[in-house]
């Protein structure tokens, strides 16, 4: 790789890596951030991050032995690994491909056309990449449309693509599905505990957050030595991530990278810290991160669920007793003060830990 001049952080977030990349330009040195030798990668074909069947949880006529055979498999899931595969989730094969197709074509349209809803290098809504982190921290090789959809009165639709021209209708619509699908998550969380069902939804609250985020990563000759995305723990109740057919996405565990597989018709449910602080730490928040592919690109989009920024949030008392003492406060704004800490290459949960 040929030294480059080195430009400053805040000038090359005003450009973006697909333009790079049509100019077959090299990652210049703020995106250069491997420094930890030979990668350790375990094959997607031996990461056993566990596949839950929503539609044995939600059924009217259930078989209670089948039913509690799959609460045991998703609180082992979120304790071990923090995350899991939904399948049966009631958002069809062909609506899920609906969703990557219209993010996909908005990344292939032409940069004067996606710059239409470009972002400041400040702000979050919008075409670009996230705000400018602090002096030393690397960054991410990848272009993102940012979006918030609840409570709608959030929703800022000058950001909003008019091309592909369904692209809002799909999105309108993704978003409802998503709110459904994460009232099913949060009550089999909750069942899995033994609590009361709605608890995590009610100390969510009814305005609840959901937000949007299309992530597209280029091809990068140099995989070895460029991140798609940081590695980092998300500040949410919970992320819903639907990814295409590319891997690229891995879990941090005993001090391992593995990689998570794609399958068409899941979404990728991955506990954030907050939903660690609600279940007093049984429940794990992962470390993840995006390699990057020298030969594809990649799609995801992530849909971030967590509580108004307002919101008390704490270890659910049901889950406080002496055995197992309390480990969290009650915390508000905790995704502002996570964002911070996510500035400058570190995690933000030991702010809440008694």
């Amino acid at each position: 790789m040929a030294q480059t001049s080195i430009v400053p952080a805040d000038i090359l977030l005003a450009r973006r890596v697909q333009e790079m990349v049509l100019n077959g330009e090299e990652p210049p040195p703020p995106y250069i951030c491997r420094d930890d030798g030979p990668t350790q990668v375990v094959s997607s074909t031996l990461c056993s991050i566990p596949i839950i069947d929503f539609g044995l949880l939600s059924s009217p006529a259930p078989d209670i032995a089948q039913q509690k055979q799959e609460l045991d498999k998703l609180r082992l899931a979120l304790s071990s690994w923090g995350c899991f595969q939904a399948v049966n989730h009631g958002i069809s094969v062909s609506f899920l491909n609906e969703v990557r197709q219209v993010g996909r074509d908005f990344f292939q349209q032409p940069m004067e056309e996606k710059n239409k809803v470009c972002k400041g290098v400040e702000e979050f809504d919008g075409y670009g990449a996230d705000p400018v982190p602090e002096e030393g921290q690397s960054l991410d090789w990848s272009d993102r449309l940012f979006l918030y959809l609840y409570p709608q009165d959030t929703r800022k639709y000058t950001f909003w693509p008019t091309n592909p021209p369904s692209f809002r209708g799909v999105l309108e619509e993704y978003g409802r599905k998503i709110m459904e699908v994460t009232d099913l998550v949060s009550r089999g969380m909750a069942r899995s505990l033994n609590l009361e069902e709605k608890c995590f939804v009610n100390q969510i609250g009814e305005e609840a957050t959901l937000q949007a985020r299309f992530n597209y990563y280029s091809r990068c000759e140099w995989p070895d030595l460029v991140l798609g995305l940081k590695p980092h723990a998300d500040s949410t109740a919970f992320t819903i991530i639907l990814q295409d057919d590319v891997e690229g996405l891995q879990i941090h565990q005993d001090g391992k990278w593995f990689t998570v597989p794609t399958i068409q018709n899941a979404l990728l449910v991955l506990v954030g810290d907050l939903m660690e602080m609600m279940s007093n730490g049984v429940f794990k928040s992962p470390v993840h991160r995006v390699l990057t592919n020298s030969e594809r690109d990649r799609l995801s989009v992530a849909m971030f669920y967590q509580p108004a920024l307002s919101r008390e949030i704490g270890p659910e008392e049901g889950l406080v007793s002496e055995e197992q003492p309390r480990l969290f406060k009650k915390v508000k704004d905790y995704p502002t003060i996570h964002w911070d800490f996510y500035q400058r290459g570190m995690r933000a949960l030991h702010v809440a830990r008694v």
